[in-house]
């Protein structure tokens, strides 16, 4: 749908064009919802803030058609080695194996600024988007059935459009969030850090650790990654006492990384002090006007999971915003992103306090217990662990009503084969409602003639090559085959954002999914349903 400049109405108005603002103007425009979005900036910012991504965020972007825009920037996460007290190795955190459960890296790191303009060019390649930069939010109105925002432009000249819905994605100290009367509640962590970017010459490199580290050392504990091609980055905790602008000073970064780099080995792209926080939103939805990304929480970096969080947000929201946009949905659907983000959110964060806190012990005699009891707890070897297992799955919201197998949980996504060549299983189906189904049963058919009442859930079924019966969807790398067994279920119904609805172990269960999440998706029947929300 194209607009012309002096549209004043839209379906979405998206404050913020950074990550999460850009992927949800993305969403949008590729679903054909008029979004205008806005930034009080008139550039990308050219540093490095977000340095880590996961499967399931890259995932999104291969969706959005954007992997092979984005790959020449990103590269697979090393293992992150934790380092003891003494300097001995207590504990390693990497990426599960192969075959991937999502078809990507589990891990990666990137290059935030050219991925960043990567993601707006994406969200403007669509005529119902429109950007302008340089314009800052004044106020937002609620009226019944539209929000009215007063804009003004760098000139000084203020304006006002309408939309159905906005979507606050303006960070940290969001406007949005201010005006809409949401507070924060604090997770209860807050600690100083200096982080520090540098380009590391190539004659350096070597003399650098090969593995991304966590250095548990009491005096000063220390995090130290591997970004992609020579970009390293050091997280360093500042003690009591010392001053966050003094410490960010060149000189003194310089000393701060002297056990490891001299100023003749690299450039230094970025020296900035941040207080690393634990906050959530209270509700992230004031009727129309909903918050997503560093405006509805942020959570210590410990492993890498901030952008991630935002970019999930985003994708949690806009299908549901899209179905009630349509008029398919009634607008009580949207509480359920409060209640599944919110839930997410702070479980996550609560692990990553903990790791955090094991990590910046600055007691000498704690800290010696500290790395005796991850010993233990690895057999007297370092503990192994992966980054995909400290990530939980969703727990309350738009998920069937029994709790089960897989419930809340990602999809996984295997290779099958198309037209004879291997392919990933979104580029068939999509990223939408469907069920997914083991074509190794016998009830394989009967399962797809259930599937057939409900149009708005495409079926697909799939089994290892050779196991199904014709017309079954061949998967190579038997992902698919090894989650239906694990769970002991027949079928799965997977939601846009690929988490899991529900899964059943035989037809009847099907059956009932089926129905409860058709009259959920479209208005429930009985009067005393209400959508779960968090408390």
């Amino acid at each position: 749908m194209m607009m012309s400049a002096a549209t004043a109405d839209y379906d979405v108005l998206v404050v913020g064009f950074g990550p999460t603002g850009a992927v949800a103007a993305g969403l949008l425009g590729r679903l054909g919802h008029r979004t205008l979005v806005v930034d009080r900036l008139t550039d990308i910012y050219d540093k490095p803030r977000a340095i880590a991504l996961d499967h399931e965020i890259f995932r999104h972007f291969d969706n959005m058609g954007l992997a092979d825009a984005i790959a020449p920037h990103v590269e697979p996460f090393t293992a992150s080695e934790h380092f003891g007290v003494d300097g001995q190795l207590i504990r390693r955190v990497h990426m599960v194996e192969k075959p991937y459960p999502l078809g990507y890296t589990p891990s990666m790191v990137f290059s935030q600024p050219p991925v960043e303009a990567e993601l707006r060019r994406h969200a403007l390649s669509f005529s119902c988007v429109r950007a302008e930069l340089g314009v800052e939010l004044v106020d937002l109105v609620q009226r019944t059935d539209r929000v009215g925002a007063t804009l003004k432009d760098a000139a000084g000249q203020s304006r006002t459009v309408t939309a159905r819905y906005v979507l606050g994605c303006d960070g940290a100290s969001s406007t949005v969030r201010q005006i809409a009367g949401i507070v924060l509640e604090d997770l209860i962590f807050d600690e100083p850090w200096l982080v520090v970017d540098v380009r590391v010459n190539q004659a350096a490199l070597a003399k650098l650790p090969q593995n991304s580290a966590q250095f548990c050392n009491p005096a000063r504990p220390v995090s130290f990654l591997i970004g992609p091609n020579n970009h390293r980055r050091w997280e360093i905790m500042l003690l009591p006492g010392e001053d966050p602008r003094q410490t960010a000073r060149p000189e003194n970064v310089w000393k701060l990384l002297a056990p490891w780099l001299a100023p003749e080995d690299g450039e230094l792209w970025r020296a900035a002090s941040y207080r690393f926080h634990a906050l959530v939103a209270a509700d992230w939805r004031n009727d129309r006007i909903i918050i997503a990304g560093d405006a509805a929480h942020q959570q210590p970096p410990f492993i890498g999971q901030g952008m991630c969080q935002g970019l999930r947000d985003a994708t949690n929201l806009v299908w549901k915003l899209d179905s009630v946009l349509r008029g398919a949905s009634p607008d009580i659907l949207l509480d359920s992103y409060t209640a599944e983000r919110k839930q997410h959110v702070i479980e996550l964060t609560g692990k990553i306090k903990a790791i955090g806190q094991s990590i910046c012990e600055r007691d000498p005699a704690a800290a010696r217990r500290r790395d005796a009891q991850i010993l233990i707890a690895g057999g007297g070897k370092p503990l192994e662990i992966t980054r995909q297992e400290i990530i939980p799955p969703l727990r309350t919201g738009f998920l069937a009503d029994q709790d089960g197998a897989a419930r809340g949980s990602l999809f996984p996504q295997p290779q099958v084969l198309h037209d004879g060549a291997p392919c990933l299983l979104d580029k068939i189906t999509g990223p939408r409602l469907r069920v997914l189904i083991d074509g190794r049963r016998s009830e394989a058919p009967s399962l797809m003639a259930l599937c057939a009442a409900h149009p708005q859930l495409i079926a697909t079924a799939i089994a290892p090559a050779g196991a199904g019966a014709s017309g079954v969807l061949e998967e190579t790398d038997g992902v698919l085959a090894g989650w239906f067994d694990r769970h002991g279920v027949v079928a799965a119904i997977v939601r846009p954002d690929h988490y899991v609805f529900g899964a059943a172990r035989n037809a009847a269960e099907l059956g009932s999914l089926l129905r409860e999440i058709s009259s959920r998706l479209h208005g429930h029947p009985d009067p005393d349903f209400k959508m779960e929300k968090t408390a």
